[in-house]
């Protein structure tokens, strides 16, 4: 998804990256506030995730709402 989508459409999907990754909290998913780095870092620091498998995750998040957008 490109990044300006991700941050555009933040509000909607905020409630579903929260459902996905309920370690994130309603304060960890304001600062994210729709950039993918900042939320790839979160699912790093909350989960000990490598980069490499938060964007694994990110990405099968992303495929199931890219549709949709």
């Amino acid at each position: 998804m490109d990044t300006n989508v991700l941050k555009g459409k933040w509000r909607q999907l905020k409630g579903e990256a929260q459902k996905q990754w309920g370690k994130l909290t309603d304060d960890d998913l304001d600062v994210i506030n729709g950039e993918k780095e900042k939320l790839l870092g979160k699912l790093q620091e909350k989960y000990g995730h490598t980069k490499e498998a938060a964007q694994e995750e990110y990405d099968r998040w992303e495929s199931g709402w890219h549709d949709r957008l």
